[in-house]
C-alpha cells in the first residue's frame, strides 16, 4: 500500500473558518491580516466579484419574464420565493427549496443562499449600532441571559469595522442610536421632510432620521484600493454591484484576506462536523464532503471560526458529537439550539398624501428612513417587552401610472410621463424574545443528499409579538394622521418567522456556562479554541439590522484569538 505521510500537512491551517458571508468574510480577512494561513470552507461554488453578476447591467426587458419569476419557479420554490430580494434577476444567488429541503415544525422560512460570498450578496445593506440600551435590556427586564458585554466595549470595534465597510450616515446625536464613523448621508426626500417635521413638533421622544447604510457616497482610499467605487444609486443591489460601492464578502474582505497571500478559499465543501480530540481536550478540524465528488476529506487547525449562518451553524455544531460531547459541541448544559429569535416583520402601513406635486426625487436611494426604538427605552412603559424600530419610505406613483386608464393622444401620453401623487410606506421590524421553546434540533431519521441529519425548526411568534404589532398599527396611524396624511391602510401580512433574514441564536452568549454557550469572546465555554461570531451567538436581538453587529464580534473575536494564540493558550 501506498500512504501519502504529507496529507495531514498539506490539509493542516493556522485556522479554519467554515461560511465566506457576512461574517466568515470578516473572520477571513482578520486572521489573515494578523499572519494566520487561513482556509475558508464554503458549501456552495464559487462566485467571483464582477465576472459572476451575470445580470447587473441587464434592463427589464433584457430578461424573458422581464425580472418576474414563472409561475413553475414558484410552485417548486414556495419558500424561497417569499423573500423579497428573488426575482429573475438574482434567483441564481439564491439556494432552491429542492436543493436542501426543510422540515417545519412550526412555519419557519429559512433563506439560505449557498455560495462564496453567501447572502453578503443580497442583503438590504441597513447597518445600526446597538446601544447601550440594547445590550442592558436582558439584565433589566429578565428576558434572556444578560448579554456579558457593554456598548463601551464594543464600540471602538464598531468603528473599526464601520471605517472599512464604507457607511453612510448623519451623525444625529441619538443615545438610542449612536452615531458612528460615516460617510456622506443620503437625503429624506420632502415628504419624508414633512413628516419628520411633524413627528418633531407632536413628539419628544421620536426622531425621524435617514437610514445608515454599507454604501459608499465618498468612497476613501482604502475602499479604492481594493477596487471599490461610489454608489451610483441603481438600488440593483441584490443582482451584485459591479462596482463594489456597497460591502460584501466579494468586494471587500474577501480581497482584502487574499492579498495577503494567506488565504485559502475552498468551495462546494459541506462541513459534516468539527473534529474534537478527547487526549487535548480541544477541535483539531473539521470533515467535510466535497459537494461535487461526495469524496469525505478532513482539514485541520489550531483555530476554528464557524460562520455558517445562524441556523446552519447551530446545525454543525449540534451534528458534532463524540463520547465528551455526545448532543453535540459545547453542548454541556443542553441549551445548544435553543433560544432562537427573530425579528418581526409582519405590520406596515401605507397612506397618500396631497399636495408636493411640483417636488420629486434623484435616482433610487439605497437606504429608507428609519425611526429608532422609542418604546420600553428605560422603563417598562407598554404591555409588551422590548420595542420595535420603524422603517418608511415616501415616493410618487410610477411613471406610466395612467397606462391602465382609457385614452389616447397628446393628454394620454402626457398623463404616462408624469409621476403620480405621492404615498408612503411604513413597516415594523420589532425584536422578538428569546424564549425556549423556540429551538432547533436534528432529525432522528431524515438526512439530506450528503447524509447529514435535516434541521428541524420549531420556531414561531406569542402573545408580546402580537401586542407590539396592535401597538405599531396604532402609533404609525396617529403619527400619519397627524402629518395630514389619508387613506391609512393597515396590513398584517401573517408572514412566516424567518423571512426578516435575522434569525439570531441558538449558541448564545454569556457568563455562565449553565445557561449559554459562548462566552464573551464568542468562544465556546467547554471547547475555547472554536468561535462562534455569526447569528447563533446572539444573546438577544435588539431592534436594529443585525449585520454590523455581526461584523464588530467577529473582528473583535479574531483579535482575541490572536492574542490567545500567541500566549499558547489555545
Amino acid at each position: 500500500m501506498n500512504f501519502n505521510i504529507d496529507a495531514k500537512k498539506q490539509n493542516t491551517f493556522d485556522a479554519i473558518v467554515i461560511g465566506s458571508g457576512m461574517s466568515g468574510g470578516w473572520a477571513a480577512k482578520e486572521l489573515c491580516e494578523k499572519g494566520l494561513r487561513t482556509l475558508v470552507l464554503e458549501r456552495g461554488r464559487d462566485v467571483n466579484h464582477i465576472t459572476d453578476y451575470p445580470t447587473a447591467m441587464k434592463n427589464p426587458w433584457d430578461f424573458d419574464h422581464h425580472n418576474r419569476l414563472p409561475p413553475s419557479y414558484r410552485e417548486e420554490n414556495p419558500i424561497a420565493s417569499r423573500c423579497y430580494a428573488l426575482d429573475e434577476a438574482t434567483q441564481h444567488f439564491f439556494t432552491k427549496d429542492t436543493e436542501q429541503p426543510y422540515i417545519q415544525e412550526k412555519p419557519f422560512d429559512w433563506i439560505r443562499a449557498y455560495q462564496v460570498g453567501g447572502k453578503s450578496l443580497l442583503w438590504a445593506r441597513q447597518v445600526q449600532r446597538w446601544s447601550k440600551y440594547d445590550f442592558e435590556g436582558p439584565a433589566r427586564d429578565g428576558y434572556a441571559v444578560p448579554w456579558p458585554v457593554t456598548y463601551d466595549e464594543m464600540a471602538p470595534w464598531y468603528s473599526y469595522v464601520e471605517k472599512f465597510a464604507g457607511i453612510s450616515g448623519n451623525k444625529d446625536g441619538l443615545d438610542i442610536l449612536p452615531d458612528g464613523e460615516f460617510l456622506p448621508p443620503w437625503e429624506l426626500n420632502c415628504v419624508e421632510k414633512h413628516l419628520q417635521t411633524s413627528i418633531k413638533s407632536n413628539y419628544q421622544d421620536r426622531h425621524l432620521i435617514v437610514g445608515r447604510c454599507a454604501h459608499l457616497t465618498k468612497p476613501q482610499p482604502w475602499h479604492t484600493d481594493l477596487g471599490r467605487a461610489q454608489c451610483q444609486a441603481r438600488h440593483l443591489c441584490y443582482r451584485g454591484c459591479p462596482f463594489g460601492a456597497y460591502f460584501s464578502s466579494q468586494s471587500a474582505t474577501l480581497p482584502a484576506a487574499r492579498r495577503t497571500g494567506k488565504l485559502t478559499l475552498r468551495p462546494h465543501s459541506v462541513v459534516e462536523s468539527i473534529i474534537f480530540d478527547e487526549k487535548l481536550g480541544k477541535a483539531t478540524g473539521v470533515r467535510i464532503i466535497d459537494a461535487q465528488t461526495n469524496q469525505v476529506i478532513e482539514y485541520f487547525a489550531k483555530i476554528i471560526f464557524v460562520n455558517a449562518s445562524c441556523l446552519a451553524s447551530n446545525q454543525l455544531l449540534l451534528n458534532s458529537t463524540s463520547k465528551r460531547f455526545p448532543n453535540g459541541l459545547g453542548n454541556d448544559n443542553g441549551l445548544l439550539g435553543r433560544y432562537v429569535a427573530f425579528h418581526n416583520y409582519r405590520g406596515s402601513v401605507n397612506a397618500d398624501i396631497d399636495g408636493f406635486m411640483d417636488q420629486y426625487y434623484f435616482g433610487r436611494r439605497p437606504t429608507m428612513g428609519i425611526m429608532p426604538r422609542f418604546q420600553n427605552v428605560g422603563k417598562q412603559e407598554t404591555d409588551f417587552l422590548r420595542g420595535y424600530l420603524v422603517a418608511l419610505e415616501a415616493g410618487r406613483s410610477g411613471w406610466g401610472h395612467a397606462a391602465g386608464n382609457e385614452g389616447f393622444g397628446a393628454d394620454w401620453k402626457e398623463a404616462n410621463a408624469t409621476p403620480g401623487p405621492w404615498h408612503i410606506f411604513v413597516m415594523l421590524q420589532g425584536e422578538t424574545i428569546p424564549k425556549h421553546e423556540n429551538h432547533l434540533r436534528l432529525s432522528a431519521d431524515k438526512k439530506d443528499k450528503y447524509g447529514i441529519p435535516q434541521l428541524i425548526t420549531s420556531v414561531g411568534y406569542d402573545e408580546n409579538d402580537e401586542r407590539m404589532l396592535k401597538h405599531f398599527f396604532g402609533q404609525a396611524s396617529e403619527m400619519l394622521q397627524k402629518a395630514g396624511f389619508k387613506n391609512i391602510r393597515i396590513n398584517d401580512d401573517k408572514r412566516n418567522p424567518g423571512l426578516d433574514i435575522h434569525e439570531m441564536g441558538g449558541v448564545r452568549m454569556g457568563a455562565d456556562p449553565k445557561t449559554s454557550l459562548v462566552n464573551k469572546w464568542n468562544q465556546l465555554h467547554t471547547c475555547k479554541n472554536v468561535f462562534v461570531t455569526d447569528g447563533a451567538a446572539m444573546t438577544s436581538t435588539s431592534t436594529q439590522n443585525p449585520s454590523l453587529t455581526f461584523m464588530a464580534f467577529t473582528a473583535r473575536a479574531a483579535h482575541h484569538a490572536v492574542q490567545e494564540l500567541k500566549k499558547k493558550n489555545l
